[in-house]
């Protein structure tokens, strides 16, 4: 019987093992932690699991980096084979108006027993791995406290660099930086104010926006975050707050004894009515004059906000990891190393908000796994 050994027991490491023991493998996982410990607080708690997005090309357009990577990964183990496998071990599930899938349960906790259930066959080793060496016919994995020996290795170590320094294996790393995070920004006066629909014209993207006590946070600039990780900071994003069409003067002429603040409250929440109206917030409409309703007009389609780095409390994703051009899409087997797999946030790959880094998890875990059971 041949022998895998999977390194690190996350969403990926033991979806793998799951595909591995069902055609008959001896599987083994390496962590240092609890298994599935970072399935817990995915989706608040409630394990947003996949997108209801089914062609894999559109379903890949939502991956910054790994885009193109994903294509034959997805074709291979799209969002009906993950609705399939969760099914499959017990899991029932149901889609959100906004298209993001959960489990009928709302419980990552249940999901995460679910699978641990599933895999209850294979070996748990709670060591630290410090090196995967090369051999004639395998792998030895020394760990800080023994060394075993592998037909197989699955690298499933997640993202961050945990395990960055692996020795034995001499892959490119691509640099770890945050994804999915908040961004600083001097802005605070603001904090608690959402806006919703926002679109950045620096990336080309449409979402909910939350001021907080340390710049901006919730859905756009997590993607933002992620579009610009590589970005030096300070940069600059503008913003049109109101794509729709309104005519200002129009609500002007309409409430001409309203105070500029109350008018543009009609659109804006109105602390932000307030701040967008500066020095005119107590300036009657049917005083405003073509100059000043120009300049608020500006400040609505072309709002400025300066971004002087990312909030490190809010880190849920990272940027980074092996290079996708060392790892084989169709297989996930290393280029440098035979029988050598890769998966999940390990490789360079990283999603958006709405359950993409775990359906990255589940598919690259599949491909691995058929690709160690086609080569046996």
């Amino acid at each position: 019987m041949k022998r895998t050994a999977i390194i690190g027991a996350g969403a990926s490491g033991c979806v793998c093992a799951y595909f591995l023991l069902k055609a008959g493998f001896d599987v083994t996982l390496f962590d240092y932690g609890s298994p599935l410990r970072t399935l817990l607080p995915t989706g608040g708690g409630r394990c947003n699991l996949a997108y209801g997005e089914y062609d894999f090309k559109e379903l890949a357009k939502n991956y910054p980096r790994g885009e193109k990577f994903l294509y034959s990964v997805f074709s291979k183990f799209s969002t009906y084979d993950t609705l399939a496998f969760f099914e499959e071990i017990g899991i029932k599930t149901y889609n959100q108006e906004n298209g993001r899938i959960f489990p009928e349960s709302n419980s990552a906790k249940d999901v995460r027993e679910h699978i641990l259930s599933s895999i209850k066959k294979a070996d748990f080793i709670k060591e630290e791995v410090n090196e995967i060496k090369p051999l004639e016919n395998g792998y030895k994995i020394r760990t800080n406290k023994a060394e075993y020996f592998f037909s197989d290795v699955v690298i499933s170590i997640g993202g961050g660099g945990k395990w960055k320094e692996i020795k034995g294996i001499n892959h490119h790393i691509v640099d770890f930086t945050p994804a999915l995070v908040g961004l600083n920004a001097d802005i605070k006066t603001l904090s608690g104010v959402v806006l919703k629909d926002v679109y950045s014209i620096d990336c080309k993207i449409s979402d909910d926006l939350l001021f907080t006590h340390f710049g901006i946070s919730g859905p756009l600039a997590y993607k933002i975050s992620s579009i610009k990780t590589k970005d030096a900071f300070p940069y600059k994003l503008t913003f049109d707050l109101c794509k729709k069409d309104f005519e200002l003067q129009k609500l002007l002429n309409e409430n001409p004894h309203k105070d500029l603040k109350n008018v543009l409250s009609s659109i804006f929440p109105h602390r932000f009515a307030e701040y967008l109206s500066g020095e005119f917030a107590e300036v009657k409409a049917y005083k405003i004059d073509g100059k000043t309703r120009d300049l608020i007009l500006d400040k609505i389609h072309k709002f400025e906000i300066n971004v002087t780095g990312t909030d490190k409390g809010e880190e849920t994703v990272t940027a980074g990891g092996y290079d996708l051009d060392e790892v084989n899409p169709k297989t996930m087997e290393s280029k440098l190393y035979p029988n050598l797999y890769i998966t999940g946030e390990a490789l360079d790959i990283d999603g958006f908000c709405g359950g993409f880094n775990l359906q990255n998890a589940w598919s690259t875990a599949f491909v691995a796994a058929e690709g160690i059971i086609n080569k046996s």
